[in-house]
Order: structure tokens, then sequence, then C-alpha cells
């Protein structure tokens, strides 16, 4: 058997139309511990703010939840976007976190928002830094998990705890900052793939190790909506369409029921919208999971996959991540 491609999952947390947060976050504990039994590596949610279909905003929360209902499945931030908060505060929450579920806890990072300029003043009071503080943010993080005193205090919780960081990014910016650091770089091309080849060769290229990391190690995000039949996978993929469409022209809201023959309908707009977002993903049966994911593998050399899945009914999500765990073992014998 060829190595296996470790393969993780990333929880949006998605809100259902006529549906509640309750059950959001029911779901999301309710997929982890299916993850989790599947052989799942890790499972993150993401921190997003003010968008009606997205129930993840207070990540650490959702992920004291997750980790609640599970025993080995790693926990994670797929990601805090740092900028929005005090560096001590994620230390103490995260560092809190690893209190709990020792060893199990990762936390990824970002400097987008998360959210427009409202929302980000909202959180955070104040726009001044921001973005362009994001390296020093990070090294005050790290300061606080190591418990150097220089602060003045001791963070507590936080100081000792074994939570790795994670850089995470759309763009060349943090490829060079996640080599710089020595740290894990994570891409997210589940979305946004049109720099990913260019950002993990700089990363791979310009790589320091570091105390957390000696050699390079990179994550890819990877869309699957995988069914027993291609008519199915095409339409519950489809809930996932129109909120992508739903999104890019300013009107997000809650993940809709699926509809079949969706995409027929669209025009040459919407169309492109779509083939742009979704550039890294596989829709269809086990066979062209097989096909998609060991391209993707062969091409982008990662050492593990992200696998997201934003789709309406639970018994198919889970299905489709059992079938998507099946084609990497595939591609791993493949291999």
């Amino acid at each position: 058997m060829g190595p296996m491609v470790k393969l993780s999952l990333l929880d949006l947390v998605p809100v259902l139309q006529g549906g509640t947060i309750g059950e959001a976050l029911a779901r999301a504990a309710d997929l982890a511990a299916h993850a989790e039994h599947l052989g799942y590596y890790r499972y993150w949610t993401a921190e997003h703010h003010g968008m009606p279909g997205i129930a993840s905003a207070a990540t650490s929360v959702v992920l004291a939840h997750v980790g609640a209902a599970t025993h080995r499945i790693r926990i994670g931030a797929g990601g805090i976007m740092l900028p929005n908060h005090a560096p001590l505060a994620i230390a103490e929450q995260f560092g809190t976190l690893d209190a709990l579920f020792p060893g199990r806890v990762d936390l990824g990072l970002g400097r987008a928002p998360g959210s427009d300029q409202q929302v980000a003043r909202a959180l955070r009071r104040t726009l001044a830094g921001g973005a362009e503080q994001f390296p020093q943010d990070i090294m005050e993080l790290q300061a606080y998990f190591a418990g150097d005193e220089r602060a003045g205090f001791i963070a507590t919780p936080g100081a000792g705890a074994d939570v790795p960081i994670w850089i995470l990014g759309s763009s060349l910016y943090g490829a060079q900052l996640a080599a710089a650091l020595g740290l894990p770089y994570a891409f997210a091309s589940h979305f946004a793939p049109d720099a990913l080849d260019e950002a993990l060769h700089i990363y791979r290229r310009d790589f320091r190790p570091s105390a957390q990391l000696r050699e390079p190690y990179t994550m890819a995000g990877f869309n699957i909506f995988a069914a027993d039949s291609h008519e199915e996978a095409q339409t519950i993929a489809t809930s996932m369409m129109q909120s992508v469409i739903a999104l890019r022209t300013g009107r997000p809201g809650r993940l809709p029921p699926p509809v079949p023959g969706y995409r027929d309908s669209l025009p040459p707009q919407g169309l492109a919208i779509l083939a742009g977002h979704l550039s890294a993903s596989s829709i269809g049966t086990k066979e062209d999971v097989v096909r998609d994911l060991g391209a993707f593998v062969r091409r982008t050399r990662v050492d593990e996959v992200i696998v997201s899945a934003m789709i309406h009914d639970q018994a198919a999500r889970k299905r489709s991540f059992a079938i998507a765990m099946e084609a990497a073992r595939e591609v791993a014998a493949a291999a």
C-alpha cells in the first residue's frame, strides 16, 4: 500500500433553511463522531461572522461541544481570524480546550476578518493594527503558549498547552509567513483555488525549520459530493451551489434544500462563478472521487486533504464522507 494521504474534515456548521442553530450544532457533533469512526484525522471548523447560514462564529465553544462528543479525532480551528481577537483571549480559549482534550487540539490562524468592516469593528471596537499586526500577534500567542514571562504574567489557561499552530491562506502571503515561521500551512483551495500551486511552491522553497516543525507540512481544501449514483451526487451538490451563488451576489442565507437540475438553469455568469469556486472538487460516485482526489494529490503533493461538503441532508452528508474515505484508501492502494 502506498502512503495514505491523511483525510480531514472541514465543517462550516451550516444552518439549514427552516432549521435552527441548535440543530446545526447537534449535526456538527454527530458528523464529527461519524468522521472519527470512519478514520478522519481532524475535524476543523472556521470563524465566520454575520453569516445567517453558518453557526461556527464562536469557534472555540463549538469545538468544546464537538470535543465532548468524540474521543480521538483531532479538533481545531480552520481557522481563527486572529485580527479579530486579542491573542491572550485565544491563548486562554485554546489552552482551555487543550486542558479538556489533551493532545487533540489544533489552532489554524487566518488574517482575513472573516466578515466585513462593520462586523470587524463590532468585534474589535477598533480597526487599528488589524491584518498588518498578524505576524506580531502570532508571535505574542506563541509566547503565551510557551509560558514566556516577559508579558509580566503567565497565561492561565494557555501556558504549556500542546496546541500546534497552523497558518491558513488563500493567497501567497500566508505561504510566505508559514515558511518564515516554520509552521504547517493549509490552503483554502475548497473555495479559492487559484493560487494553490504557487503558494505550495513558495512555502516549500522558503520553509525554515522551527521548534514546532522540522519539515514543511501542507494541507489543502477539497470539496467532495459523493453518492451511490451520479444523479444523486449532482443533486446533493446543488445546496452548496445555490449558497455560493447567493453569497457571490451579495445575498447570503441559510443552506437551501437541493434542487435537481439546478446547474442547468443557471445563466453563464452563474456557471462561471461555480467553475472558479469548484475547480478543487469532485462530484460523483466513488470511482469519480478516486480519479479526482488522486489527480489532486498527485498534482499538489500535499500531506493532507481537508474535505468540505455543504450537504443539506445529514444522512447524505455522512454517506458522502464515508465514500470519500473509501476513495482515499483506494488512491493510497494505487500509489
